[in-house]
Formats: C-alpha cells, sequence, structure tokens
C-alpha cells in the first residue's frame, strides 16, 4: 500500500484535474450535444455516449458493443509499432469494460511514410496474436499527417453489459489492475503489463471482467484511460450523477521495490495497459474481487460512491476534492441527471 499521509494533497488534486490526459475529454460534450438533435434515430441503443463502447439492441437478449479510440499523434511518431500495439490493447479494454465480448476490429490509418504503414500494422498484428481478436479490414490513406483510429465490434447479452452511468451511492469503488508491468517505453504515464505475457494469460485476464457481467457483480464501471485511475472513476461518476470518496492508501499499485520511479502522485495520472474500476454493492464486492484475481489482476476496495456528486481523495488525515461537477467538467455526459 502506497504512504499516502505525506502527499499534498491539494497539488495532487489540481494535478489531476489538469493534466491532459483529462482535459483532452472537454470536445466530447459538444458531440453529445450536436447529435440529441437526432435523438429519434437512437431507438435501438441501450448505451451510447459516455460508456466505453455502444450496444446497440439485436433483439433475443443480444446487444452488439461498438467502440472506436485514435492513437495520439505524438505516440505515433515515437513509436509506431508501439501506436499499432497499443491500438488493439485499448480497444479490446473498452469491449471487456462493458462486460462483453470482443469479435473484430477495422482501421484507419494515415501516412506518407510506407516504413510507418508497416510498422503499425505490424504492431496490430502483435496485439492478435496475444488477443486472438482480427482486425479483418478498413482504410489507409497514403497522404496526410501520420495517424491511426480503430473500430471495434463485441458482443454481450443485454442484461449482462456493464454500463458506466449506473453507479449508485453506497456502492464501493474497486479498482482492478495488471500490475505485473513495468513504465511503458514511449510514455512517462503508461505502465506497460500486455507484451510480456502469454496469449493465454492474456485471455484469461480479459474473460474476468465478461463473468463480472455474467454474475451481474458490478453496478458500473469503466477501463481506466488517459485520464489515469482518479480522472476515469471521475469519468464514471459524473456519467452516472454520483460522486466518490477515494482513499489513497489502499488503492493498488505496483510495489516500491519492483517499480520504485513510481509516486502514487505519478501512479494516479497514469494509464495501466489492463486496468478497471467497477463500482458495486458491498455484498459482491469480495465476490467481485475473486474473480478479477482468480484472472491474474490485483483487485481491492479503495472508496465508496456517494450522493454530493464530487471526487474526493482521502490521504487519512485530510481530504481535497479533484472534481466537483456542480462546477466542473470532464465529458460533460451526465445521463442520471437529465
Amino acid at each position: 500500500m502506497p504512504n499516502s499521509e505525506s502527499i499534498d494533497l491539494q497539488k495532487l488534486a489540481e494535478s489531476i484535474k489538469t493534466f491532459d490526459g483529462t482535459s483532452r475529454k472537454g470536445p466530447i460534450a459538444s458531440v453529445s450535444e450536436t447529435f440529441k438533435d437526432v435523438a429519434d434515430a437512437y431507438g435501438g441503443c441501450v448505451a451510447d455516449f459516455g460508456d466505453d463502447a455502444a450496444a446497440i439492441d439485436i433483439g433475443n437478449g443480444d446487444v452488439i458493443l461498438f467502440a472506436a479510440d485514435g492513437i495520439w499523434g505524438r505516440l505515433i511518431e515515437k513509436s509506431p509499432w508501439w501506436a499499432g500495439f497499443t491500438s488493439v490493447i485499448v480497444n479490446i479494454n473498452d469491449i471487456a469494460a462493458m462486460g462483453g465480448r470482443p469479435l473484430a476490429m477495422v482501421d484507419v490509418v494515415s501516412s506518407t511514410d510506407a516504413d510507418t504503414f508497416k510498422e503499425i500494422f505490424k504492431g496490430m498484428a502483435e496485439g492478435i496474436k496475444k488477443f486472438g481478436v482480427p482486425v479483418v479490414g478498413g482504410h489507409t490513406h497514403p497522404e496526410g499527417e501520420k495517424s491511426l483510429s480503430v473500430a471495434i465490434v463485441g458482443i454481450a447479452k443485454k442484461d449482462h453489459i456493464i454500463r458506466s452511468d449506473s453507479a449508485k451511492p453506497g456502492d464501493v469503488v474497486i479498482y482492478a489492475i495488471d500490475l505485473n508491468g513495468r513504465t511503458g517505453p514511449n510514455s512517462p504515464y503508461s505502465f506497460e503489463s500486455v507484451s510480456m505475457k502469454t496469449p493465454e494469460q492474456i485471455r484469461k485476464m480479459y474473460e474476468a471482467p465478461q463473468i463480472i457481467g455474467q454474475k451481474q457483480l458490478a453496478t458500473a464501471g469503466k477501463d481506466i484511460s488517459n485520464p489515469g485511475i482518479i480522472g476515469t472513476l471521475g469519468m464514471l461518476c459524473e456519467t452516472s450523477g454520483v460522486g466518490a470518496r477515494v482513499r489513497l492508501a489502499e488503492i493498488v499499485m505496483p510495489k516500491d521495490s519492483e517499480n520504485s520511479e513510481i509516486t502514487i502522485e505519478r501512479w494516479c495520472l497514469m494509464h495501466p495497459g489492463t486496468g478497471f474500476v467497477f463500482t458495486a454493492t458491498a455484498e459482491n464486492a469480495g465476490e467481485c474481487i475473486r474473480v478479477l484475481e482468480e484472472g491474474g489482476m490485483t483487485a481491492a476496495v479503495c472508496g465508496e460512491m456517494t450522493a454530493d456528486q464530487k471526487v474526493i481523495i482521502d490521504n487519512g488525515l485530510e481530504t481535497a476534492v479533484v472534481f466537483d461537477f456542480e462546477k466542473d467538467k470532464i465529458t460533460g455526459i451526465q445521463k442520471s441527471a437529465e
């Protein structure tokens, strides 16, 4: 457990709130608002904006899960191979976070450089080997700036999906992260834990959220993305119209002896390769953690959901408000508040 008592909480709260991994989510609000004008076209959507993947009702109790992610241009410049590899991971995470089974992906890649194309696709191919989820088509632009976007489709039972807008006050906060990894090769704010594992280890790990969904153990969930572990929880809280209080000393994180450069301040901003935040009733928390740890992640309760629409961090001596959704926005989507 991290030593959190010596942390400057106000400074940490501000760093999370202003982190570019968090602030870059801002445009989502205007996109969601624009599409309200065509809301009558969304009749078949069980879940859309604000969730990790859209869920489309196809009848017989089944939903198709749809998601897409664009990779930061700075990562493509540093390592096209790693950008390709990462594009597979982040898309599969979106389907897994919803309790779904990923089926296939398509890509859109742009570059004037043939070597960049080759390295991106090599990285994607390695991701396919690890996860067993194929890229089945897409589009290439042999002109323009380097860019990479991937879309993914998955499937789940309608009553098994894990949504982002359904957390309730009194639920507990559970972080589940694969801690058997290292700081990512291209960013001090990424934690990479996939490349060194066998496909069997990875697929077992990613089956765990499906089991959580099938057993209906979680009330809500998200995969931990660019805003980091607290910022991602903030998005879940914002969408659900609730708040959370997080005890920093109980957050799962790498042991100091193995990753001594990772402090709690840095860990709060990091994007783990495999990491999720779930909410659950106190009664289901133990079973939820058991399933996640049997899959290979480290999981623990580290806080509670509250009714005050504030995300608060607690070091055991004092507290600090990271987000107050009466005045702050991350994505601007508050489904439960509508």
